[in-house]
């Protein structure tokens, strides 16, 4: 997978997962805000959606193809094992910060693969499979940055997965905006305090 890392002079690992149509390099600055210190491993999805750089295929706005995300999900799991014995980093260390289409594959990550993420970040995402059994989160803190009037992600969706990560053990925190869609400074400054806090 096509990705940037930077080595931090910490012990913690910030995968970066960007949303549709973004790259590797969108994030960057996010990492800077949350822990300048951390070692940065920023990914670019595998999928073209009209030349739009993509996690996991979709049916249509808000429809996943399933089998796709499957796929798709296996394949970052396997690339963080392969990416920690390259880069050397610690593989239990890993912190997904994704944002839209890249927050759901780091749900989906936390739906399929326990202890596959240390904690998460997610702005603005979807849940991302239903009638799943999930692993134990119980180690796994989650912050959701989410919209009230996001036309994307619907707030009752946001609480639906609130409560299926809730139910399978882990410790989350909603932060809600009025500011649809869009990721906002303000919601990156809760995820800091949030990811200084834990």
């Amino acid at each position: 997978m096509k990705h940037i890392f930077k080595k931090g002079t910490n012990n913690r690992v910030l995968l970066l997962l960007h949303g549709t149509g973004g790259t590797e390099q969108d994030l960057l600055p996010l990492a800077d805000m949350i822990d300048p210190q951390a070692s940065v491993l920023s990914v670019r999805g595998n999928v073209s959606e009209n030349g739009m750089p993509r996690f996991f295929r979709r049916l249509s706005e808000g429809v996943f193809d399933e089998e796709d995300l499957i796929f798709r999900t296996k394949e970052l799991h396997e690339f963080l094992d392969e990416a920690a014995e390259k880069y050397e980093f610690d593989r239990t260390n890993v912190i997904a910060v994704g944002y839209s289409n890249g927050a759901n594959i780091a749900g989906s990550l936390l739906f399929h693969y326990k202890n596959t993420l240390k904690a998460a970040v997610l702005y603005h995402p979807m849940v991302p499979r239903r009638g799943l059994e999930l692993p134990d989160l119980s180690k796994t803190p989650v912050f959701i940055g989410a919209g009230k009037n996001d036309p994307i992600c619907p707030a009752a969706e946001t609480e639906e997965l609130s409560k299926l990560l809730e139910e399978a053990g882990s410790t989350v925190e909603v932060h809600w905006e009025y500011q649809g869609h869009q990721l906002t400074h303000s919601e990156i400054q809760a995820s800091r305090k949030w990811y200084d806090s834990f």
